[in-house]
């Protein structure tokens, strides 16, 4: 089984694991758009992406795990349009490419590798311990959203497995 776990917005990042190994952690694609230059997810590049990873793959045997994120309080009525608009690409995606999707609160995974009321940084060290083989490619403060990408997916390949 191929699990996409997918950290939306512009910061995120997607995790391709397979049988709980890591293959291949991508920072989300990002894109600029007019007159000011915002970035914006690219919605064909992460189709690209998606799809060159499940090419010779049954559908049956992949699953996309978005993080469900929702409005947080202190954060500007733009971004969190943009942060929404992220999610429903992401969402429009899979669905498109017909692969099941599943959600997961921030909460529930976090819970599950005990990260609830931890600092950012620390899904990076949780997933170098969980991951040693991957930390070189963890090894920067920024990495914190390409943990949380492959924690995502390790969460549904850990609580998930004999559903399928």
């Amino acid at each position: 089984m191929l699990i996409i776990g997918i950290d939306p917005g512009l910061s995120g990042s997607i995790c391709f694991m397979r049988d709980g190994k890591i293959l291949d952690v991508i920072e989300m694609p990002t894109m600029t758009e007019g007159k000011k230059n915002k970035r914006q997810v690219n919605g064909s590049q992460i189709y690209n992406e998606i799809l060159k990873r499940i090419d010779k793959i049954e559908i049956s045997e992949v699953r996309a795990v978005i993080e469900q994120v929702s409005a947080m309080p202190g954060q500007g009525v733009t971004s969190m349009f943009n942060f929404g608009q992220s999610f429903g690409i992401l969402k429009g995606i899979c669905s498109a490419m017909q692969i099941p999707v599943y959600f997961v609160r921030p909460a529930k995974w976090k819970k599950y590798f005990n990260l609830i009321n931890s600092e950012k940084d620390a899904s990076r060290t949780r997933a170098i311990e969980i991951f040693p083989y991957f930390s070189a490619q963890l090894s920067k403060k920024k990495d914190s959203n390409k943990a949380d990408a492959i924690l995502i997916a390790s969460f549904y390949y850990e609580t998930h497995q004999n559903e399928d």
